[in-house]
């Protein structure tokens, strides 16, 4: 159903997912220039992956487990995500001159906060389901 709270936690992760990435930059390099995900294809496809893997599991509401394992798919998109940021932020060259790391960076944390409160209400929905199930 559309209506549940798995849903809008989805659609949120979608949201910052996709539509985030073009608002806030991820870093500024040496020469002052704000570095976004638009300007690396990795970035970008990890991004926009990420929010189509969320719009397809909203839609799979007919089948929780699916659901659920896509949930677990994009949490872990979204740490490779992460660690490529941390990575690329600890490699940073001029870290003495220039030491602005941009609020992107913390998109995957919010987007994985948002999937694992949906894969909770999705798992207590399946639980519902099958105490349900043993009633009949």
């Amino acid at each position: 159903m559309i209506q549940r709270i798995q849903t809008l936690y989805l659609f949120l992760a979608a949201v910052i997912s996709a539509g985030l990435i073009f608002v806030f930059h991820l870093w500024t390099d040496n020469e002052g220039v704000k570095i976004y995900a638009l300007n690396d294809y990795l970035y970008l496809g990890m991004f926009l992956g990420s929010a189509l893997l969320s719009l397809i599991s909203i839609f799979r509401f007919n089948n929780r487990k699916s659901q659920f394992v896509l949930g677990r798919l994009n949490i872990i998109l979204n740490f490779i995500l992460l660690g490529i940021f941390v990575y690329q932020s600890l490699n940073l060259s001029g870290e003495i001159n220039v030491s602005e790391k941009g609020i992107g960076i913390l998109l995957p944390i919010f987007s994985i906060v948002c999937l694992v409160l949906a894969n909770k209400a999705i798992k207590k929905d399946e639980d519902l389901v099958k105490s349900v199930d043993r009633l009949r």
